[in-house]
């Protein structure tokens, strides 16, 4: 159900107890709409995060260039004048890894899909819950910041779990686990959204070995929440176009029909 804010008068909800030292997470709300921007504020607010507000692209853009402290997570609203969410999600892609989740009234596949190719960390679909809006953003964090208690035990991490180094070579590629960097062949450092990530490690983890796509989706579903059939075949191809950049060379990823997939490179630790 879509959240209410408390009656005037009302107690809010005490705020999360946070180290001294720990900075509250900076969320930018962007959403046109003048009540739920209020409503959304107020209750990220309640829950301890930090938040400034933009109504379109153009707020959006000052507050990204202006914030202090810097923005952590933008909570971004598809349907907005002038340019969409979806627009604005392509132009923060093009320069960053902020983590964005898109803020949709539509639960349609379509509006999924693209939010995935166009790097969304996750999605909110209106009307929503207070509890499950709050879990998700903090769940986005997690990860960004290398600390999502989920993850634990699951093939993304298993690499690194392992006892292995935090170095995993492919095919003359390396990414950093630890800092989660991956650097092609010819030195070139390539940008991954946490979706694409958590797919990569999860091949990494299991080479010469076909993960179905119900396994993959168990990757998915930590960031996505609500993950279907096409989520994977979006990311299976957003994360060839990166690693597999010459058509002419032989796949790194190659589709098993009726299967799932097969990362085919030797995996080495470092």
């Amino acid at each position: 159900m879509t959240p209410r804010l408390p009656p005037a008068g009302g107690e809010a909800p005490p705020r999360p107890v946070r180290g001294a030292l720990e900075p509250d997470p900076h969320v930018l709300v962007v959403e046109d709409d003048g009540e739920v921007r209020h409503l959304l504020a107020r209750l990220l607010r309640e829950n301890g995060f930090a938040v400034s507000a933009a109504r379109d692209g153009r707020e959006m853009r000052e507050v990204l260039a202006n914030a202090a402290p810097p923005v952590d997570l933008v909570l971004l609203d598809v349907m907005l004048p002038g340019a969409s969410g979806m627009d604005l999600l392509r132009e923060i892609r093009a320069t960053s890894r902020l983590p964005v989740v898109m803020l949709t009234a539509r639960g349609e596949e379509t509006d999924r899909v693209l939010g995935l190719e166009f790097g969304a960390d996750d999605y909110v679909t209106k009307p929503f819950g207070r509890r499950e809006l709050v879990a998700r953003l903090r769940a986005v964090l997690r990860r960004v910041r290398g600390g999502d208690p989920d993850a634990a035990g699951q093939p993304a991490e298993a690499p690194h779990a392992a006892g292995g180094g935090r170095l995993l070579r492919f095919a003359g590629w390396t990414l950093d686990t630890g800092r989660r960097e991956l650097v092609s062949p010819a030195g070139a450092a390539v940008d991954l959204s946490g979706a694409e990530y958590d797919l990569l490690m999860a091949f990494l983890a299991h080479p010469q070995r076909v993960l179905g796509r119900d396994q993959l989706l168990e990757v998915g579903r930590r960031r996505f929440g609500d993950a279907f059939d096409r989520t994977v075949d979006v990311q299976v191809s957003r994360l060839r176009r990166k690693i597999e950049p010459d058509e002419s060379a032989a796949p790194l990823i190659k589709t098993v029909r009726g299967a799932g997939y097969v990362f085919v490179a030797p995996v080495e630790r470092a």
